[in-house]
């Protein structure tokens, strides 16, 4: 007679670790989320129909899914240029260039959004330079860009430099010694290894950057139809006593949030499958 043999898990408390990940997760994240769609499941399909397509409401959308991306892109390719800087070169102050970029997780946004102001204003210590020429960069767009730059790109950098410094070098000299010049072995050998991690911190950039707040409050101008982000209005909602105003807005860009994060994700699973048969 023959026994069925049960794996052996190599860690212990494997029932108490997954319910306690559960309770934790359902406290964090799954509830609060819960409450904020019954909230808005308060409102008549009308009333939020009217509240999401209050032409306010749609260009505030805009403006925050435009400048997150556009944000999110820079930061995809200069992160990419500064993992490289620190893992592919040796140089004097590396180690302070290296903690320079975990700055943003610890500054506080708000004052984070303050310093910008104060940099890229008119009399700013360098919107002073654009002033006479027209070139406004604070209470603009490109000042919101500017903010979700400088507090998404630790996101691309920490993505990207782990892959960097694990990549084997073999391949590369391989390709060297059968005649690819530099252009030829980054594109062909380097860059499909690293594109999984560039597309996983340029969708945790482009995530943060849609909820940001504190950092683009200041620097933004807070103008309707111009320079207002949705986390702002959401604001807006809450201190006029608009609650269930603010959750239809809320779950309609957690619903958008959650579609191109699943894209990118995707994409980013398709792409690693691709590299792994090639």
């Amino acid at each position: 007679m023959f026994t069925k043999k049960t794996r052996k898990r190599v860690l212990p408390g494997f029932g108490i670790s997954m319910g306690y990940t559960i309770i934790y997760l359902s406290l964090i994240v799954l509830i609060p989320i819960a409450v904020l769609v019954l909230k808005a499941t308060t409102m008549s399909f009308s009333d939020f129909w009217e509240t999401i397509s209050d032409e306010r409401v749609i260009a505030s959308f805009k403006i925050s899914f435009l400048t997150s991306f556009i944000a999110a892109i820079v930061n995809a390719i200069f992160g990419t240029m500064t993992a490289w800087v620190l893992v592919r070169y040796n140089f004097y102050g590396k180690t302070l260039v290296d903690a320079i970029v975990d700055l943003p997780f610890a500054l506080p946004t708000a004052v984070a959004g303050i310093s910008l102001t104060a940099i890229y204003s008119p009399n700013g210590w360098v919107g002073q330079f654009f002033e006479p020429y027209g070139i406004k960069i604070a209470f603009t767009q490109t000042g919101i860009i500017i903010a979700l730059i400088f507090i998404g790109l630790p996101f691309v950098v920490r993505s990207v430099q782990p892959v960097l410094q694990d990549l084997d070098s073999q391949y590369e000299e391989a390709a060297s010694t059968l005649g690819a010049n530099s252009v030829q072995i980054f594109i062909k050998i380097i860059f499909p290894a690293i594109l999984p991690s560039i597309l996983t911190g340029f969708a945790l950039a482009f995530a943060r950057a849609l909820g940001e707040y504190g950092s683009v409050v200041f620097i933004s101008g807070n103008m309707p139809m111009k320079t207002e982000i949705v986390p702002l209005l959401i604001v807006t909602k809450l201190e006029q006593y608009d609650y269930a105003g603010a959750a239809a807005i809320a779950t309609v860009m957690l619903f958008f949030s959650f579609l191109l994060l699943f894209v990118i994700n995707y994409w980013q699973w398709r792409t690693a499958k691709k590299h792994q048969m090639t």
